[in-house]
């Protein structure tokens, strides 16, 4: 059996959730698979209070479920589900630009548009989470800035079903290019007041990103599709 790369080494709580975390973003531990706080333990080299600190949080951001004397369940990966939201966030954000494109000042377009400059890149990451989070902020900074901060919160939920794969599009430097353009573009429009264009740049941008992380996550679980947890080795 495989053994644990921090078996030896004393880990906190956050340590497990950090590693975990990545463990399950990257399919290491396959989507529905179960595990055990024992199993856990054993692998990380701790006691069970830390490994029960670290899924609780997990539990609570949605990448587990934990169920009592049953174990802890890896979240599914349901690529129809994904579909499904990508469908629902496409149509939340026709009306967030709507919004935009009439409450939110030239002043505030301007500051967003200048953030995500193709020519400057600022605060441009390699790292596929940071850049996410970016996005992400980008899209919830035009949904705020419409004044809705109902639809801004559903936005926000759509985006948390997504985040667990939204991250792959952004493990390519391409990708991320192309995510500066796009946004910068779409800046540009409301700009000029221009809606219509304004929409369907974001919904090209949207439908791109959707099917570049549905090809990577296929392809990342065909390649994980028979591993197994790994428990650390016994002597």
């Amino acid at each position: 059996m495989q053994e644990s790369p921090v078996a030896e080494t004393r880990l906190s709580a956050k340590d497990v959730y950090t590693r975990l975390r990545e463990m399950i973003l990257n399919f290491e531990i396959y989507p529905g698979s179960r595990v055990t706080e024992t199993e856990l333990a054993e692998y990380f080299g701790v006691s069970r209070t830390p490994i029960r600190s670290a899924l609780q949080r997990l539990e609570a951001e949605g990448y587990l479920t934990v169920l009592p004397k049953q174990g802890c369940f890896i979240r599914n990966l349901d690529i129809d589900d994904l579909s499904k939201y990508y469908q629902v966030r496409k149509t939340l954000e026709q009306l967030s630009l709507q919004l935009a494109n009439t409450y939110m000042s030239d002043t505030a377009l301007s500051e967003l548009a200048a953030a995500w400059d193709p020519a400057r890149q600022v605060d441009r990451s390699d790292d596929p989470e940071e850049m996410e989070a970016r996005d992400e902020t980008f899209h919830l900074a035009l949904a705020e800035g419409g004044g809705n901060l109902i639809l801004r919160n559903y936005l926000a939920d759509v985006n948390r079903h997504l985040r667990i794969v939204r991250r792959l599009g952004f493990t390519r430097s391409e990708r991320i290019d192309q995510t500066y353009d796009d946004h910068y573009r779409i800046c540009q429009s409301l700009l000029r007041r221009d809606l219509a264009e304004a929409q369907t740049l974001m919904r090209d941008h949207i439908q791109h990103v959707e099917q570049f992380v549905k090809t990577i996550t296929l392809t990342q679980l065909a390649i994980n599709r028979n591993h197994s947890f790994p428990a650390k080795k016994t002597t």
